[in-house]
């Protein structure tokens, strides 16, 4: 305290405002001082209320940034005129194929004129078939150019707009490996694969996944009705017997 008092008295003689005032010394701790200020860091215990608020935010701004992007997926499916199913209409969508079924996959490519392809999308709609292209048009790094074919090639009524547009219930899928492994040389191609094509191959059992393929191909820009007439005459009666018959009967 006399310490402080004769500095202050100092600053009262000093002559002008901008007289200089030296600088305390502060003392350095002594190391009992030190060693009490660690002990007392090392002791201190945390605060169970605050984790828990902490890890409360923590789950909440999780939750709220799952929630913002599947709010932003519904809003760009709005923007290109595709609905967001629904868990319901989700759960249908991926039921598993019968067993011993042949699914009609018609290889076909973004090249190809958007009337061809809707017309394609169509009667594959009404054997259950699936489209399935080599790549995203655009590139692996945008998938707006695709989203938008997908549309075009899928509403049955062409100039309709908006999420309100009534939809083919028709699978796309894009798989460069089914291309290479059936070794699809031109565009459109019929195959009759076994089982479900639209299953991730990391979801295939190994055995499963190397025999799902069709034992020929049909080439050839025409009706599907006639491609699967041929792909029968070629000797796969059996394969195309569900697809002509759905074909036939509605």
């Amino acid at each position: 305290m006399g310490k402080l008092a004769k500095a202050k008295a100092r600053v009262r003689n000093a002559k002008g405002k901008d007289a200089a005032i030296s600088s305390p010394i502060i003392p350095a701790p002594s190391p009992q001082l030190r060693k009490r200020a660690f002990d007392a860091m090392r002791a201190h215990t945390s605060n169970s209320r605050l984790e828990e608020r902490a890890r409360a935010a923590r789950l909440a701004g999780e939750a709220q940034l799952a929630r913002d992007s599947e709010d932003m997926g519904k809003r760009l499916a709005q923007a290109l005129g595709l609905e967001a199913p629904t868990p319901l209409a989700a759960a249908k969508a991926v039921t598993p194929a019968p067993p011993n079924s042949w699914v009609p996959v018609l290889f076909v490519s973004s090249s190809m004129p958007i009337a061809t392809l809707r017309t394609y999308a169509g009667q594959l709609e009404r054997t259950r078939g699936v489209l399935a292209f080599r790549g995203l048009p655009g590139g692996l790094t945008k998938m707006g150019p695709m989203a938008k074919l997908s549309a075009q090639i899928l509403r049955r009524e062409p100039g309709c707009e908006g999420p309100a547009c009534a939809m083919r219930d028709v699978q796309l899928i894009v798989d460069p490996i089914l291309f290479r492994q059936h070794g699809v040389a031109r565009v459109p191609a019929l195959g009759l694969l076994p089982g479900d094509p639209t299953k991730p191959y990391c979801e295939r059992e190994e055995e499963a996944a190397t025999a799902a393929k069709a034992s020929q191909l049909v080439y050839g820009d025409a009706a599907l009705s006639g491609m699967l007439e041929t792909y029968a005459r070629l000797g796969g009666e059996k394969e195309v017997h569900d697809a002509q018959t759905r074909l036939e009967h509605r």
